[in-house]
């Protein structure tokens, strides 16, 4: 199987990854891919947003399988154009990915599925924006309607930052806060069948101990020893199952990776919000995990055959990633610093502990920083605390001045505190 896979960050990067260890894989292509994919597949240029451009790569490659990985294609309709030229796509229609695209439009779908999720407000002007922010108290949560690379929440005790996120807004969604922890849950799905993988926590605060601005996530784990042994079945008897047949209902069927984001709170399970795709950087640990050759699974979606897998298989090890930012990320990241110690880590650290690539790129033999989330460190062990040492051994090896990492990823879920 020849399999082409769409993006360029560390998710699709623990895509590519997989894939390449799956015997059925025959050839592997990415774009445009980074520094990192370009070990385990060979790279094209072609703007992902441009469906016309990636159906013809997919040709030229003689791909059997598109994998679309990042949201912005998705919602761009890019899966669309695959699919009408008849070669299977592992990623939802533009209609059907608006769940990630608009909160707005989640809710609705939520709200005809039954789904629980945060009492919400949908807000347009400065007027609406204060009745509803009045209406819930703090703290206060804000969310942008569309796409915004995983930093369009706010959640804040500050009443004035609260508004002057929304009126950086087109359209904002104004929710109640839901208290517990938060967990992802991610299911492959054909539109009618639903797979849920493994549950997943990822840290989305710059800081140790949750502290500073949201960042698109600095770190994750798998297994979580603290949930419910029922949780997977719960959710995905509640949410995942009940948003897939309506949105089939709807004229717009769901096929692909739908992404629970959750609240385990006093009251039950409450989805946070939907996401189209893989995130980032829980897919690190869920596939990290995953036993089961991940390229039929995703053909099978794409073709309308999941109920016919047999279940999938899991390793009992945990997984930890550890993500490695630029200096000032979230905020403008510095960019062009080389990055040292990744031949030392595939030396001597593989392979309980290797490096995805996010944001990187070469520069004759340098590997250079070239975004604000540079890399994520990802090790398996036979539980978090084995995992995480070895994580944090690897990241200590890597050299990029100014970076910055959390210490306490999986920390307290490793103590038996979480």
């Amino acid at each position: 199987m020849k399999v082409l896979v769409i993006g360029s960050g560390a998710r699709e990067h623990a895509l590519c990854r997989s894939l390449s260890l799956d015997p059925d894989v025959t050839a592997l292509h990415c774009a445009p891919g980074n520094a990192g994919i370009a070990e385990v597949a060979e790279l094209h240029q072609v703007d992902a947003l441009d469906g016309a451009a990636v159906t013809e790569l997919a040709r030229e490659t003689g791909a059997d399988l598109v994998v679309v990985g990042p949201e912005a294609p998705l919602v761009a309709g890019v899966a669309d154009a695959v699919r009408e030229a008849g070669i299977p796509v592992f990623g939802p229609s533009g209609a059907a990915a608006r769940i990630e695209g608009s909160k707005a439009f989640a809710k609705d779908v939520m709200a005809g599925a039954g789904v629980p999720t945060a009492r919400s407000y949908v807000c347009t002007n400065a007027e609406e924006v204060a009745e509803a922010l009045d209406a819930f108290g703090a703290p206060y949560v804000v969310k942008d309607d569309g796409l915004a690379a995983g930093k369009g929440v706010v959640v804040t005790d500050d009443l004035e930052a609260a508004k002057a996120h929304a009126a950086a807004c087109d359209r904002v969604v104004i929710e109640e806060f839901l208290d517990g922890p938060e967990v992802s849950l991610f299911a492959i799905t054909d539109g009618e069948t639903v797979l849920p993988l493994q549950p997943a926590q990822d840290f989305k605060r710059a800081l140790n101990g949750d502290e500073g601005p949201n960042t698109g996530g600095m770190g994750a784990y798998s297994p979580l020893p603290w949930a419910d042994p029922k949780l997977v079945d719960e959710v995905l008897e509640t949410v995942l199952q009940p948003t897939v047949d309506e949105m089939r209902r709807r004229g717009t069927p769901f096929s692909g990776l739908l992404y629970a984001g959750l609240a385990i709170t006093s009251r039950g399970v409450r989805v946070i919000e939907f996401n189209a795709r893989f995130g980032d950087p829980e897919t690190q640990v869920v596939l990290a995990r995953l036993k089961t050759p991940l390229a039929g699974v995703l053909l099978a979606a794409a073709n309308g055959g999941l109920g016919d897998l047999p279940p999938l298989r899991w390793r009992d090890d945990a997984a930890v990633t550890v993500v490695v930012a630029s200096h000032n990320y979230p905020d403008t990241p510095r960019t062009g610093d080389p990055i040292t110690g990744l031949d030392e880590i595939a030396a001597v650290d593989a392979p309980h502990a290797y490096v995805l690539h996010a944001g990187t790129k070469r520069v004759g033999d340098d590997v250079v920083s070239a975004g604000g989330r540079v890399l994520s460190v990802t090790a398996t062990g036979k539980d978090l605390t084995q995992a995480r040492e070895r994580a944090y051994t690897a990241v200590a090896r890597i050299g990029l001045d100014g970076s910055q990492h959390r210490t306490d990823i999986a920390a307290k879920a490793a103590a038996g505190e979480a």
